[in-house]
Order: structure tokens, then C-alpha cells, then sequence
């Protein structure tokens, strides 16, 4: 959850302020990296900003894991759900938020049930 919430979501929106500084134009993000759906790729700014509000709650959650709290749990969870929600729509980046996600929710599950039986 550090990993993905500090290296890949708040780390690709610390690219926001360059490209603010110089203006969108002199990246032209479009060119080399296209999301699927047109609406993505024209807001890509504001994806950044979604982006970094996301690494924001999964660093908080995994904060909140080492500290053994459920709330940590309880958060964590649902940003790896959503997460494995949402990554059809964020295709190329998506298949690595899914990897991530999913494997997440595998840790934070077999850690949660132990060795409980089903019943």
C-alpha cells in the first residue's frame, strides 16, 4: 500500500507542478501515454489531482495498518476494491494499479482471516 500509494499515484502527481510551471504544452503527454476513454485523456491534470488524493488515502491506510488499527483495514480494503473497479477504465496504467491492488487485497485478507476455516 506504501508503494503503490507513495510511489505510483502521489509520485505521478508530483508531475503535475512541472507541467504546471511550464504549461501542458511542453510535455505533450498525450503524445507518449493515452488512456482508452477521450474524456481521461483531455482532463489529464485533473487525473493527476485524482491521483494524488488516492496515494494520499492508501498511505494513510497502510499508516493505519502498521499501527494495527481497523480503521487501517477498513480503508485499505476498500481503496484496493475500488481500485480493481475502476482499472478498466485507466488503460495502460490500470493493469499495474490492478497487479498492485489485487495483491494488496490478497496480504490484507489472508492477514485479516488467519487460518478460519470455512465453516
Amino acid at each position: 500500500m506504501i508503494v503503490h500509494g507513495g510511489c505510483m499515484e502521489i509520485g505521478g502527481a508530483l508531475c503535475a507542478f512541472p507541467a504546471l510551471l511550464l504549461g501542458t504544452d511542453a510535455f505533450d503527454v498525450g503524445r507518449h501515454f493515452a488512456f482508452q476513454l477521450p474524456y481521461f485523456q483531455e482532463n489529464l491534470m485533473l487525473m493527476l489531482v485524482c491521483g494524488a488524493i488516492y496515494g494520499a488515502l492508501r498511505v494513510t491506510g497502510a499508516i493505519g495498518l502498521l499501527k494495527k488499527r481497523m480503521w487501517g483495514l477498513a480503508l485499505s480494503g476498500i481503496n484496493c476494491v475500488l481500485t480493481l473497479a475502476l482499472m478498466m477504465f485507466l488503460l495502460p496504467a490500470g493493469i499495474l494499479d490492478g497487479l498492485l491492488a489485487g495483491s494488496a487485497l490478497v496480504l490484507l485478507l489472508m492477514g485479516y482471516f488467519e487460518n478460519r476455516k470455512i465453516a
